[in-house]
């Protein structure tokens, strides 16, 4: 399989339509890597939250709030439904590859790019 590492330089001021929009530079540290027709993230879960949101990045990883118990499923399902509307992409396009009775984490999303992926992401922090 072929695996790109999407980076960025934060302090780049100039702008054309194969750069980066404007994405804090605490997103830069977000473990994603491209494949083909979409991107793996690493995410850290915190279930039975207050709240449902994408707190930011914590080690590399997306850190998600999620308001349902780790049980039956719950806060998996609520994990590919927050992600699929921050994504703006299908749930059925989300996927956890990786740690499906884990805290920590990795999830395939189809159809979209590194960059654009970053892009949405961080305008969905809370």
């Amino acid at each position: 399989m072929c695996e790109e590492r999407v980076e960025y330089d934060p302090g780049v001021t100039s702008m054309t339509s194969s750069e980066p929009p404007n994405i804090p530079a605490e997103w830069a540290k977000l473990k994603l890597s491209e494949r083909a027709g979409g991107v793996r993230l690493d995410v850290h879960v915190r279930p039975r939250s207050s709240r449902a949101a994408i707190l930011g990045i914590r080690e590399g990883a997306l850190d998600v709030a999620l308001t349902s118990p780790p049980a039956d499923g719950a806060a998996n399902s609520e994990l590919i439904r927050l992600l699929a509307k921050a994504l703006a992409v299908r749930a059925g396009d989300v996927a956890i590859v990786v740690g499906p009775s884990s805290r920590t984490k990795v999830i395939a999303v189809n159809g979209i790019g590194g960059i654009e992926a970053l892009a949405r992401l961080s305008k969905a922090k809370r």
